[in-house]
């Protein structure tokens, strides 16, 4: 199998060598950008498997970048940051799939970027379609459509929706939706729920202020409804 590549956007030095080191040695190829103009391009060009974009760089802003790269492509996005609840929502907001705190352990990050490659290839799912109401999952090909249109989802909220419509009509709380869907444990910041469920909504649901599929069950979770 050909080694997945990863691009690093960071401009602290010292971290990219450290963080490059640790990804060469765990099989990946690694790609590094010291600015957001710089890693638009590379991610164009090279189009690596993952890429993981620090919050604070210079240059390109980081919110254009990531909207560039949603608009053009769904290749699984790590946000590193200070851990603010801020920065957590913001590097969500920004349509990140996972988010890691700084400082980080490297072999956290290495597992944080194997757990989206595993999401975003597939190798969580069996070969089925999922249905529930006019929502429709093809989980060989990694589809979505909602009332016959196909709709464009990241890895991340592909796994949430599939775990809702596998439990469809059961209330899950956060914590199991971070562990079945997210492959990663959170220490119970369970908001990052919250942020993937609001976009999945607006990507879903025909009225995302008031969901017929995706329904919050007060005081526990969210259940999918058909």
């Amino acid at each position: 199998m050909t080694a997945p590549t990863i691009l690093i956007v960071e401009d602290e030095q010292k971290i990219a060598r450290w963080v490059r080191a640790y990804f060469e040695e765990a099989g990946f190829r690694v790609l590094l950008a010291a600015d957001g103009l710089t890693g638009l391009h590379l991610a164009r060009a090279e189009r690596p498997d993952s890429l993981v974009l620090d919050l604070m760089l210079p240059g390109m802003d980081v919110l254009d970048v990531c909207r560039t790269l949603r608009r053009e492509t769904d290749v699984p996005i790590i946000i590193t940051a200070r851990g603010t609840e801020t920065d957590r929502i913001l590097g969500l907001e920004l349509g990140a799939d996972d988010y890691v705190v700084k400082p980080f352990s490297p072999g956290e990050l290495v597992a944080r970027a194997r757990a989206v490659l595993r999401r975003a290839r597939g190798e969580l799912r069996q070969p089925e379609t999922l249905r529930g109401g006019d929502i429709t999952l093809d989980l060989t090909a990694h589809t979505c459509t909602v009332r016959g249109e196909p709709v464009e989802l990241t890895p991340t909220q592909f796994a949430l929706l599939e775990t809702l419509m596998r439990h469809s009509g059961r209330a899950l709380t956060r914590e199991q939706l971070l562990a079945a869907a997210l492959d990663v444990a959170y220490d119970g910041y369970d908001r990052v729920v919250d942020v993937h469920i609001r976009r999945l909504r607006k990507r879903v649901e025909e009225d995302p202020s008031n969901p017929r599929h995706i329904v919050t069950v007060f005081g526990v979770g969210y259940k999918f409804v058909e």
